[in-house]
């Protein structure tokens, strides 16, 4: 009874045939009244009847598991990396990262604040020498240098800016920057920080959009767009005329390049198995490094920050090749379900490798041809927000990225003493070097650390390393500076200074790290369908973090004390949100939201031997999906009890 009152209630369940053949409606009594009716006009109701006869379209067969599963099978019937084609596609993604290495770092060639003095000719054709104000004499390090066998005057006023012609030193091995161009120095100083501020928020804004761009048109013509026209900008700043062309041009290159950044970086994770993942993206880092150390001699070749531009720019036009040479990812293509530009590719991919089709045990290719005529299906970023867990892991590695990049240039100008502007060294290269050297340092520490402890356990310790830096920088040497004041104290300026340096150099180490791994890990536990969404959020975050070091040059250090006080705080709340990430070392990558939605965390440390574990793996997830279709057709349910479990009026 009760079953044939539910299925009066939602339409009937399985029709049964009638004496003639004829198969009534879905509505009970529809079909019988309507055979019953004289012939004649039809009622009022007879195209409702029609409409509720139509049969309900069959919702769209699910995918072959087969060809979602990437990493077990799709990349082991591809050989893996042993296949040549594939190394080659690794190699042409680690080339392009020595030109980005240059084009991160010129801005502290281009835009490095050197030191000037004003010399003019007085009524007679004899010229004076004076220097500028001790505010402006500053470069953009800190660093001062007086022009040798200048008298360095006992009380200069801003009066001495109003000068006719600048002589300038720049220390950084050119001739001639963009300072010294445009005279960008006293009144005009601040068009120097607008200046920086334009490649970072171009490469803000490039992450975000092209990250988008990335997973509904693919990685490959993100990356040959981003190429043509980061020639078309990079070249066209070596013909600026003025600061705000030169300006304008910058953030247009800095959005281009963010294109190259992130599709490349795309492409490596895509391109590589689980256990390769982590060591073939630092060798991409320390290519990178490779550009920031060689900048230094490029520009003393260059003399000139035109062609120091155009020859940072120019090797991009090696990139045109990957038009022909470089294919879409095929992860990407196998992901949003286009699998006849998936069957040509993997084609490709055996006659490279000069592969034979037969090795194919798991039946990849014929899958294939059984799933081709299926539609594509492409999905947007902004479906992570209707996700339970997948929105939470990326907005944790952003605010990881953010502290990171954010906290660096605290520590940084701890170091260089931003109190004094003082370097510690006194030299351009020295500092230069040492900021680089520290990164070198820091990425090779990952390594072993990550190997061992994995992503999250290696993201936790760098990010401890951070916070404890941080805050004994801010309260420990307070409490020295303080004893420091004693007569008896027995403590100098000096010990203060030396623990500050110490504190600067760990936490530059560590923040490094914390900033990098944050970028990998996201790429990791971001689906394939919307990789490019989530990389270009958190190479975001770390952009707006990195925006705070030309933001505080421009206030002239004010705030800086608060600035440090809620970064650290951060560091703190960070520490406690690594702990809800999952583990992905030698996890195949999510192919779709579903997969990402799956990675759940599991504690830091094993389990010991008979303990019980307070978290259930995948494995130990049970399936409950059915309990409700079996419970609807039990006759135990009571008969004023609904579908959805609601009771009757």
């Amino acid at each position: 009874m009760a079953i044939d009152r539910r299925r009066e209630a939602g339409g009937g369940g399985r029709p049964l045939p009638e004496e003639n053949g004829s198969v009534p409606g879905v509505a009970g009594g529809v079909g019988v009244a309507n055979a019953a009716a004289p012939p004649g006009p039809p009622p009022a109701n007879a195209a409702g009847a029609e409409i509720q006869a139509l049969p309900v379209p069959a919702p769209a067969a699910a995918c072959s598991p087969l060809l979602l599963d990437y990493d077990g099978s799709v990349l082991p019937f591809l050989g893996g990396l042993g296949g040549g084609y594939q190394r080659t596609l690794v190699l042409l993604t680690w080339v392009p990262a020595l030109f980005i290495g240059f084009s991160k770092f010129s801005d502290s060639f281009l835009l490095d604040q050197p030191d000037f003095w004003c010399r003019e000719a007085d009524g007679q054709g004899n010229w004076s020498v004076s220097l500028a104000p001790g505010h402006a004499n500053r470069s953009g390090n800190g660093s001062i240098f007086p022009p040798p066998g200048l008298p360095t005057p006992a009380g200069v006023n801003a009066s001495e800016c109003d000068c006719h012609e600048w002589h300038y030193r720049i220390r950084a091995g050119l001739v001639q920057n963009v300072v010294s161009k445009w005279d960008l120095v006293c009144d005009s100083a601040w068009k120097v920080h607008i200046a920086k501020f334009s490649l970072l928020v171009g490469l803000i804004f490039g992450h975000l959009i092209t990250g988008c761009i990335a997973d509904w048109v693919g990685r490959r013509p993100v990356l040959l767009f981003s190429v043509i026209f980061i020639l078309i900008f990079g070249l066209t700043v070596a013909l600026s005329v003025n600061v705000t062309m030169f300006s304008t041009l910058r953030f247009f290159e800095g959005f281009c390049l963010a294109g190259i950044v992130l599709s490349l970086y795309a492409l490596r994770i895509e391109l590589c198995p689980p256990g390769h993942r982590f060591m073939i993206t630092m060798v991409a880092s320390f290519i990178e490094m490779a550009g920031q150390f060689l900048m230094p001699g490029l520009a003393a070749l260059c003399r000139d920050w035109q062609v120091l531009q155009a020859v940072i720019i120019c090797p991009f036009l090696l990139m045109l090749l990957y038009w022909v040479i470089f294919p879409e990812s095929l992860r990407w293509l196998m992901a949003t379900q286009q699998f006849e530009a998936s069957k040509e590719l993997i084609l490709q991919f055996t006659h490279k490798n000069r592969m034979n089709t037969e090795s194919d045990i798991k039946g990849v290719v014929p899958e294939l041809e059984k799933e081709i005529t299926r539609r594509p299906k492409k999905v947007c970023i902004v479906k992570v927000v209707g996700t339970r867990n997948l929105w939470k892991n990326i907005v944790v590695l952003c605010v990881n990225s953010l502290t990171g990049y954010g906290i660096h240039h605290c520590f940084a100008k701890s170091m260089m003493g931003h109190e004094a502007k003082m370097a510690i060294t006194h030299n351009f290269y020295a500092d230069y070097y040492t900021m680089a050297g520290i990164a070198l340092a820091s990425c090779l520490a990952m390594c072993p650390v990550v190997g061992f402890l994995g992503r999250r356990g290696g993201l936790l310790l760098f990010m401890i390393l951070t916070a404890l830096a941080s805050l004994l920088q801010l309260g420990l040497l307070n409490l020295i500076g303080k004893y420091s004041q004693l007569p008896d104290s027995g403590m100098s300026d000096s010990v203060k200074d030396k623990f500050s340096t110490a504190f600067s150099i760990v936490g530059m180490f560590s923040s490094h790290a914390v900033g990098s791994l944050s970028v990998f890990f996201c790429a990791e536990i971001t689906p394939t369908v919307i990789r490019g969404g989530g990389l270009g959020l958190v190479l975001a975050s770390a952009g707006f973090g990195r925006l705070t070091a030309p933001i505080m040059e421009l206030h002239n250090q004010k705030g800086y004390f608060l600035h440090h006080v809620i970064f650290a705080c951060c560091t703190l709340l960070c520490i406690i949100c690594i702990l809800l990430l999952p583990e992905s070392k030698n996890q195949n990558l999510p192919e779709n939201i579903p997969d990402g939605e799956h990675y759940t965390r599991q504690p830091l440390l094993p389990h010991k031997k008979g303990e019980q574990p307070l978290l259930l793996t995948n494995s130990e997830l049970k399936d409950y999906s059915g309990l409700h279709d079996s419970a609807a057709v039990s006759d135990g349910i009571s008969e004023n009890t609904t579908a959805n479990g609601m009771k009757s009026m």
